[in-house]
Formats: C-alpha cells, structure tokens, sequence
C-alpha cells in the first residue's frame, strides 16, 4: 500500500510537470519570456536610435513605451560597436511623424460654448 501512494505521487508530480511544460506550446508565455522580451524590444530601440545619430533622450522621447534602461543598454552598445569599428550614423530618410492636431470635435465644443457666452453677455431684449 505504501508502494502504492508513492508511485501516485510520483505519477501525479510527473504529471504536474509536463503540464506546466506545455504552457510555452499553448501560447502562455512566462514572466521570464515576456521580461526577455521586453530587454530585447527596448535593446533593439536604443540601438536603432544610436545608428540613426539619435541622442538618447530624444530616443525616451519617441519611445515612451520602452523600458528606458533596456533602451540604454542597446543604444551604449551600439555606440561602443560604432565607435570600435569607426562607423558613421546613419541620417533618418523619413522624417518623424509631426504631431497629432487638435481632434475637430474639442474644436466645434469650444466654438459652440464660445456662442453661448456671447449670447448670455448680450443684454435680453425687452418686449
């Protein structure tokens, strides 16, 4: 009987493990994949900015979302590659995006609020 009980338990335990191996091959990643990935996200960011001549702060600011240490990590060790092998930035061809104007409808609100107020300013007419 106590060969019994230990056998299910090792079954069960063998049985808990490949379960928990098989969490990569139904698209569940681990705290530790995504953390890898997110160094290598922000690694490949900061290297691009220091390729592209980019100053660092200007790579946080186009880059809001990237984790700014991996973004440092990648761009010094491009600009030590850049620097050992005597290489040149490479100027951007397209320019970045221009800021997002002002969305019409917060412009057509303060108009109307605007005819409001002139309305309500103007002494009401006697009848």
């Amino acid at each position: 009987m106590a060969a019994d009980n230990s056998r299910m338990r090792r079954s069960f335990l063998l049985l808990i493990a490949l379960a928990l191996a098989g969490c990569d091959q139904l698209g569940i990643e681990s705290s530790a994949s995504t953390k890898a990935r997110v160094d290598a996200d922000g690694k490949a960011v900061g290297g691009a900015c220091r390729h592209a001549g980019r100053a660092i702060e200007d790579c946080y600011t186009l880059n809001k979302k990237a984790d700014k240490a991996a973004v440092f990590a990648g761009w010094r060790e491009m600009n030590e590659y850049m620097v050992e092998n005597k290489l040149e930035p490479v100027v951007p061809v397209i320019p970045p995006e221009p800021p997002k104007p002002a969305k019409p409808a917060k412009a057509a609100a303060s108009k109307a609020d605007d005819a409001e107020a002139d309305a309500d300013s103007q002494p009401a007419a006697k009848h």
